[in-house]
């Protein structure tokens, strides 16, 4: 049974920060909110803990989890290479609900499914998830529900479909909206937009005209 820590009050919202970087560091899942809906967390780094992520969301390798950092800066360590295209699309619309696909550094040792040395990106518009992330690290965080279920918008959603798998939950209240992130694959000479979710294409090409869907 995890945890719940209602994080509108100050006192519990930092014990639930506490309770959830030590479950993060035990190789443990968290369910906390994200600025599109609820996520399933995992330590980025910890192999095992990234397969209890998949197999709680009956999910296969084939769909790799994205990865949320804290801070803008962390995208370069993660990367082998990072395209002007994909800076500008970061400085245009982080935090926020932009995910950037990008070749990773091969010296990283994780295992997020069958990425293909590629590796999803995202800073999200959530201070309770960034706090999070700069105690912990890189955290591979994909939808609270079970594949094929709505995304969950709410606590009790994400406690509903997958609280039996996790260690901690962090209420921040509901999300506004149930719409995912935007993908932009920026791993070919033009930029791809994989999926269309929270950004649209127009917004994007403002950006970047030469982006493509």
């Amino acid at each position: 049974m995890a945890d719940l820590y209602d994080c509108s009050d100050p006192d519990a919202r930092a014990a639930g920060l506490d309770a959830a970087a030590a479950a993060i560091a035990d190789g443990k899942l968290v369910l906390l909110p994200t600025d599109t809906v609820y996520g399933v967390a995992a330590d980025a780094f910890t192999p095992a803990a990234v397969t209890g992520l998949l197999a709680a969301k009956n999910r296969g390798r084939t769909m790799p989890v994205p990865v949320l950092i804290g801070e803008a800066s962390t995208l370069a360590g993660l990367v082998l290479d990072l395209p002007p295209v994909a800076t500008q699309l970061a400085e245009a619309f982080w935090p926020g609900g932009l995910t950037l696909v990008l070749e990773h550094a091969p010296s990283l040792a994780w295992d997020l499914g069958d990425a293909e040395g590629t590796v999803a990106v995202r800073l999200p518009d959530e201070d309770l998830t960034r706090d999070l992330i700069r105690r912990t690290g890189p955290l591979a965080v994909s939808s609270a529900n079970r594949s094929g279920r709505p995304a969950a918008t709410t606590a009790q959603e994400a406690d509903q479909q997958l609280g039996e798998h996790a260690a901690v939950i962090l209420d921040g209240g509901p999300r506004a909206s149930s719409a995912a992130s935007t993908i932009v694959d920026c791993t070919a000479p033009t930029p791809r937009v994989l999926r269309v979710g929270a950004i649209s294409l127009d917004r994007l090409r403002e950006v970047v005209p030469e982006v493509t869907d």
